[in-house]
């Protein structure tokens, strides 16, 4: 009950926040919210500030920015959207799946862009990656499972069975965890799932995993990247290696990573977001996605979880993290 309370309180004291901004009438307005902080969404909030800057919207001069986490918590998210959308701002801008549904559902006429969604179309957030429709569009942070299970396998020669942990909540997460399961099973291996609707749930759905696999994969699910320690700390403890799908991870405790980096995703979503404050239909600019993979590979977790990194493989990662 205490809880409940201090996250009422803490979503009402964004609100508040949120419904005066200091918004000078002479510059463009953007909104952007996000569903929880992590430096995956970090960096993508960066990015897209950096490529509206460079586009000629720089923050307090021709640019008045209002930015809200939700802290994830999906209550708070759908009041921010709506307290966003009664701001009427030039633009708003969601980061990650729940977020972009919420602005989606809340902003009537208002434009949105949307980034880091894996599955826009699973999501119901556009008709189609190639023609969003409505007023709606972003980028995707959608990738191939196939390179990291090949990873997977090289580095855990005797694996079986792969672990995954994410929030059956989200329709991405839920579409992610189905294309991996048919490429494991297409690769002769097994998936344990384990879910966690929220973050504080996650080191629960790691440990359930002890026992049930060898090696645990972490897909672009905001619930558990916030709490991607917890997750390292049991792969620590019961020598299971940890991989993760995206390279902000690694930083925190990841073995490895096969991932997009989400700062380029941020700055590929800025500029879609200039196309659309210059006048462009956001349902006339298909959904963005990049095209390279980044590995990053920590070496003291990989001790840690009782992995050898070959020579040849440190050798081709864009980072190592000591």
């Amino acid at each position: 009950m205490l809880r409940q309370k201090l996250a009422a309180c803490a979503a009402a004291l964004l609100l508040c926040a949120t419904a005066a901004p200091a918004w000078s009438a002479e510059t463009t307005k953007v909104a952007i919210t996000y569903i929880v902080d992590h430096p995956a969404i970090d960096a993508a909030r960066m990015g897209i500030v950096d490529a509206l800057a460079e586009g000629g919207y720089k923050e307090g001069e021709t640019l008045d920015i209002t930015v809200q986490s939700a802290q994830g918590n999906m209550p708070t998210q759908l009041q921010i959207a709506k307290a966003f959308a009664g701001l009427k701002p030039d633009l708003l801008i969601a980061i990650s799946t729940p977020s972009a549904q919420a602005l989606q559902s809340a902003a009537g006429d208002i434009p949105v862009v949307f980034a880091a969604v894996t599955d826009p179309v699973e999501a119901k957030l556009v008709a189609s990656l190639e023609a969003p429709g409505g007023t709606i569009t972003g980028t995707s942070d959608k990738q191939p499972f196939g390179p990291t299970l090949e990873l997977i396998k090289s580095l855990v020669p005797d694996v079986t069975t792969i672990g995954v942990i994410y929030n059956a909540g989200e329709a991405n997460s839920v579409s992610q965890v189905a294309a991996l399961k048919l490429e494991i099973e297409a690769l002769g291996l097994k998936l344990e799932e384990s879910t966690a609707s929220q973050t504080a749930m996650v080191a629960d759905a790691a440990v359930s995993l002890a026992g049930r696999a060898d090696a645990i994969l972490i897909p672009t699910d905001s619930t558990v990247v916030a709490a991607v320690e917890s997750v390292v700390n049991v792969g620590k403890k019961a020598k299971i290696p940890v991989f993760a799908s995206d390279t902000t991870s690694v930083e925190r405790g990841a073995l490895a990573a096969l991932g997009f980096d989400y700062y380029k995703l941020g700055r590929l979503t800025g500029e879609m977001a200039i196309r659309i404050l210059q006048g462009e239909s956001p349902g006339a600019i298909p959904v963005g996605m990049l095209d390279t993979q980044d590995l990053y590979l920590n070496r003291t977790s990989a001790a840690a979880m009782g992995v050898t990194l070959p020579d040849a493989l440190l050798e081709t990662a864009k980072k190592v993290v000591e």
